[in-house]
């Protein structure tokens, strides 16, 4: 049977894509009154969101000073400055709190909702398109959009679905993502489209991604959470980079916000060589300080068994490996600990010898560098500058970002700016 190709309907906006960006985008756009149909190439929307913040949705970062918030994105502020003066941290903590969605904020300015739950900031997203008259086509994936010229009055975009349907729309707003986590739908495929069409795309690559250790002591410590620590890399015995912040355990060695920022630096240290990290968990200490506070320790406590003492000091599922580290005995009484045994305990509190294995791929990747060049997109708008009323967003970008709520807050801030300005159609 032939397949009918011809567009049934010329939508003012179609949305690529039921990430954070394009669902912002959808809804922005269907409040101003346009027609809206977004399509989704998973079976539901939201499928990376729900994952994000192991589940619980670091949705922002409480900077609402526009250049201290545009200093994380590392030296592209001039690009941003137009799109985050729009809609910025403090517009996107009022639209949710218009929703209904209370917020909360916890270690280092990152905010949740107070639920929580992804789930709840999805439910947010989805009713806001809902209240706009969005439609919606999951299972839906595209292959290819081009600029149709058959008109020559008003120039549209023509989107193409794998079962061949075509779609035509005065604008578009791409939000298909980038190549993180795979597995959520997030293939790059958007790039390619973009590509074809003129874009120039910069390699991508995972940026914030966990690492894993060739150490098999710090596997048993999975779940543990360290904070207020310090790591220090080295290669060839010599100081690279150094992390501040918080360390997270895991089957396969460490994770957590301070080992994302710092990953794409490891990644690019172990093309030349072996890395260590060195771990501080006492970073506001030197070495005489925390010798005292050991000493303090010991004579409090100088009765019981060194094993039990420390677990005062540091968390309980670390002792064990401080110890062997050490090679101290933790039988001995603290009274007995010598001179010795004091500074092989603190020089290893200072710096636990984290030896890297190497990066997990991008299937557990939260955020990949790279993406269409910055030049040729307008931030006033988010348009493209080579494809008038196409509008590119969220992870499609060559953005780098900490971890802590500023790719989620990108993607807000791009999508409602995108939503915003897209066209209503002439016909």
């Amino acid at each position: 049977m032939k397949v009918n190709t011809k567009p049934d309907k010329l939508w003012d906006v179609v949305v690529i894509g039921g990430g954070p960006a394009g669902m912002m985008a959808a809804g922005r756009a269907a409040e101003l009154g346009r027609s809206v149909l977004l399509v989704e190439k998973n079976a539901i929307l939201g499928k990376k969101l729900l994952l994000t913040g192991g589940g619980r949705c670091n949705l922002s970062n409480n900077k609402p000073e526009l250049r201290t918030m545009l200093a994380k994105y590392k030296g592209v502020d001039q690009f941003l400055f137009s799109a985050f003066s729009q809609f910025g941290v403090e517009d996107t903590l009022e639209f949710f709190k218009r929703q209904g969605m209370a917020t909360k904020e916890e270690a280092e300015g990152r905010i949740f909702p107070v639920s929580n739950k992804a789930q709840t900031v999805l439910d947010v997203l989805v009713s806001y398109m809902k209240e706009g008259g969005v439609e919606l086509r999951t299972n839906s994936v595209v292959t290819r959009l081009w600029v149709d010229a058959s008109n020559t009055a008003t120039q549209h975009i023509r989107i193409r679905l794998k079962d061949k349907t075509e779609l035509l729309a005065q604008s578009c707003v791409v939000a298909s993502g980038g190549t993180a986590r795979p597995a959520t739908g997030s293939t790059g495929d958007g790039f390619a489209w973009l590509k074809k069409i003129g874009h120039t795309i910069i390699q991508d690559d995972v940026a914030l991604v966990p690492v894993a250790l060739k150490d098999a002591w710090a596997k048993k410590l999975s779940g543990v959470t360290l904070i207020d620590i310090k790591l220090t890399t080295f290669q060839n015995k010599e100081k690279q980079e150094v992390g501040k912040g918080e360390l997270l355990f895991t089957h396969f060695g460490i994770s957590g916000p301070t080992v994302l920022d710092m990953s794409k630096e490891i990644g690019e240290l172990l093309k030349y060589g072996e890395v260590t990290i060195m771990l501080d968990i006492f970073p506001k200490l030197d070495h005489g300080a925390l010798r005292d506070k050991l000493q303090t320790l010991l004579n409090s406590q100088s009765n019981k068994k060194l094993k039990n003492t420390m677990n005062k000091l540091v968390p309980l599922a670390l002792v064990p490996a401080i110890l062997r580290l050490t090679g101290v005995d933790g039988q001995l009484p603290s009274h007995s600990l010598r001179r010795e045994h004091r500074i092989k305990l603190v020089s290893v509190m200072k710096a636990i010898p984290l030896n890297v294995k190497g990066l997990l791929g991008a299937d557990k990747a939260i955020v990949c560098s790279g993406g269409v060049a910055l030049e040729e997109v307008d931030f006033r708008t988010m348009q493209s500058r080579l494809v008038p009323n196409l509008y590119i967003v969220g992870d499609l970008l060559n953005i780098d970002r900490p971890s802590g709520g500023y790719s989620l807050q990108l993607c807000w801030t791009t999508g409602f700016v995108a939503g915003s300005n897209t066209e209503r159609s002439r016909g």
